[in-house]
């Protein structure tokens, strides 16, 4: 076997790439990596997928542990990642400071695009922020759903809308070619998701996984895990 098989939420898949060359430079394999809205990586674990690791939301990963699909002791966070406002790349930055603002951002944007409501993190979020704001029914019909963060934003770069926004977990705005990060949302609107790596409990190769993850949490990966995004801490 030459890789090691992991499914991952799309937030951090920025972070697991940036180290794809020590991990085989250390293990003489290459990531196989699915990445995308977690409950669907985790519907894909529990469907029999031979997994060696995962990456997913602390809460998921816990769920995985209670049905005995990832080892309990191999559970390590990672970092926290924020939910964000993304622009074009050369699109003006949309400022939302408190709620009216954030409401006003929405609704000034003639197409809005978010990642999976009923599956993906960010999604399932935006899909609350909007009726915490009041706007569900207003901006219905400019929400462009995608499976995930990362394809949301790449439609996103490519949008020929005349003021589209996106919103999603910071890692995949930062990852991806277009777009530009424009800010985190408003206190009392915003969403710091700790995501957790774990070894299934299948996992065929088991001492590699443990090694990406010692990798992807090391004190020496903190730039990395920064620059793609993670925090230790939410942000203010």
């Amino acid at each position: 076997m030459t890789t090691l098989n992991i499914l991952s939420g799309g937030a951090a898949q920025g972070l697991v790439g940036s180290l794809g060359a020590a991990f085989k430079a250390a293990t003489g394999r290459t990531i196989a990596g699915e990445f995308g809205a977690v409950g669907v990586m985790a519907d894909r674990l529990r469907s029999g997928l031979p997994i060696d690791m995962v990456i997913l939301t602390a809460a998921l990963i816990a769920k995985l542990a209670d049905e005995a699909l990832v080892l309990r002791n191999s559970i390590t966070d990672i970092g926290r990642v924020e939910t964000a406002l993304a622009v074009r790349a050369g699109d003006p930055l949309a400022e939302a400071r408190d709620a009216d603002g954030l409401r006003a951002v929405l609704r000034a944007a003639d197409a809005i695009f978010v990642p999976d409501t009923q599956a993906s993190t960010a999604g399932i979020h935006v899909a609350k922020v909007l009726a915490q704001l009041g706007i569900a029914s207003d901006v219905a019909d400019r929400l462009k759903i995608f499976p995930n963060g990362a394809t949301a934003m790449r439609q996103l770069a490519e949008s020929d809308a005349r003021r589209p926004i996106g919103c999603t977990q910071s890692t995949e705005i930062i990852s991806t070619e277009g777009v530009t990060l424009s800010g985190v949302l408003p206190p009392g609107y915003g969403l710091a998701t700790m995501y957790t790596a774990a070894i299934a409990t299948h996992a065929a190769a088991a001492e590699q996984a443990q090694c990406l993850i010692a990798l992807l949490t090391s004190p020496e990966a903190a730039e990395l895990r920064g620059r793609a995004g993670f925090v230790s801490k939410p942000m203010q």
